[in-house]
């Protein structure tokens, strides 16, 4: 059947994955790195949410953080700089099997530490980032794309991925022999690393194999079935609340939006707060509009006109909840999860406005390289010259030069380094 075949054939959605990929990753980056001077008190063990406390609630949820390892300072710091690093590396799309991975341990690990700091976003990232274990994310628009397109560099890229997956396994076994990895979380990583392997050994040995093929059937399923979720989650998360919204009083009378305008913790830009919210009619018509976007959102997937209408005005009010009322890592997690329904012309075309402006970018730097060396030979030249003519005329040399009395230059030196 069709539909069967291209499910099990092919890896849906590889722009789409690419985006919410570079997305997340990149709201997570600039997360960490903006609170990086307060992490003691975000998740460290400066907050209030102390580590015994912690200890508790993962023991009676299940919950995974690797800072339940160790309550030390030192081990705080490495989770956090493993944690910005894999999410640079995930966003780049270097070995994206093995970066999502870490990339979904550093956002356990510091979101289930400390369950109280988020604005909401958070929960997003929290989902999609073990949603993307799942995908073939790194198929466009990343480093592993570049070197597949090469030989000698998919030959080295194969090595450091042996080299990750022996890390991991001496990682992971350690962690196990500690006591600290039990139940479900045990046979998750422990399953990931070994399919990882697997898949690592029979590209290596046999890649035109069965095996081979039928590895590729089940990674493509894994992948399309993780970007349905995505799809799924996103649905969900638009879905309940405007629903929620409709059953809240403020929101029937169209006054809700008044009131966060009004919220000095929500107005990083009080005049711009107070002009929005001095308007009636703006406020009526934000506040049921937010809620019929919301919940027409999700039924407007079977048309597509209507649905990139829709996706565009719930990007564009994103992007002013970003800048009204402060909150932009939520704004950037929501665009990211928005991303998934963009179409696939639309993300083709803004990958080829990307890689012009990045090829304009360095033709530049190519040409300023290229005439600063040209322009320091003619200034060189010139001063050669005009050094020249003045010993040639009997003027007084340069005081700077080497010569036994102030003013005189030795006949040997005259003319070292200069053109006749």
């Amino acid at each position: 059947m069709p539909g069967i075949d291209k499910v099990t054939g092919f890896a849906l959605g590889p722009y789409q994955t690419a985006v919410i990929r570079i997305g997340f990753a990149a709201t997570w980056l600039f997360f960490l790195l903006r609170e990086l001077p307060h992490r003691h008190e975000l998740y460290g063990p400066d907050g209030p949410w102390s580590w015994d406390m912690a200890q508790q609630l993962i023991a009676s949820n299940g919950a995974f953080t690797a800072l339940m390892w160790s309550d030390g300072q030192v081990w705080f710091e490495i989770v956090y700089a493993l944690a910005i690093v894999s999410s640079a590396l995930l966003l780049l799309g270097w070995h994206t099997r093995a970066m999502s991975v870490l990339f979904m341990v550093g956002v356990l690990s510091l979101q289930n530490r400390s369950i109280f700091m988020g604005d909401g976003g958070d929960n997003v990232i929290h989902l999609m980032s073990t949603y993307l274990v799942f995908t073939r994310c790194g198929q466009v628009w990343s480093l592993d794309a570049r070197r597949a397109a090469r030989v000698r560099a998919h030959a080295r890229a194969r090595v450091e991925g042996a080299a990750l997956w022996w890390v991991f396994g001496l990682g992971l076994s350690t962690v196990t022999f500690m006591g600290e990895l039990s139940g479900g979380w045990l046979l998750f990583f422990w399953g990931l690393w070994l399919v990882h392997g697997l898949w690592w050994a029979v590209g290596r040995r046999a890649p035109r194999s069965e095996l081979r093929k039928l590895l590729d059937v089940v990674a493509n399923l894994a992948h399309n079935a993780g970007l349905l979720v995505i799809m799924v989650e996103a649905c969900l998360i638009y879905a309940t609340a405007g629903w929620y919204k409709i059953q809240g009083s403020r929101w029937q009378d169209g006054t809700a939006v008044y009131y966060p305008l009004n919220l000095d913790y929500f107005s990083p830009w009080p005049a711009l707060s107070e002009l929005l919210s001095s308007s009636g009619i703006m406020v009526l018509l934000v506040t049921y509009g937010t809620v019929a976007v919301q919940v027409a959102f999700p039924f407007t997937l079977f048309n597509r006109r209507v649905k990139n209408v829709l996706l565009a005005v719930m990007i564009v009010e994103h992007a002013v909840i970003a800048v009204v009322l402060g909150l932009p890592f939520f704004s950037l997690a929501m665009i990211a999860a928005d991303a998934v329904f963009l179409p696939t012309s639309f993300l083709r075309r803004l990958g080829g406005w990307v890689a012009r402006a990045r090829g304009g970018v360095v033709s530049r730097l190519g040409a300023v390289r290229y005439l600063r060396p040209v322009r320091s030979l003619r200034f060189t030249r010139s001063v050669r010259s005009v050094r020249s003519f003045r010993s040639d005329n009997g003027a007084v040399p340069d005081p700077r030069s080497r010569g036994g009395k102030r003013g005189e230059e030795p006949p040997e030196h005259a003319r070292v380094g200069f053109t006749p």
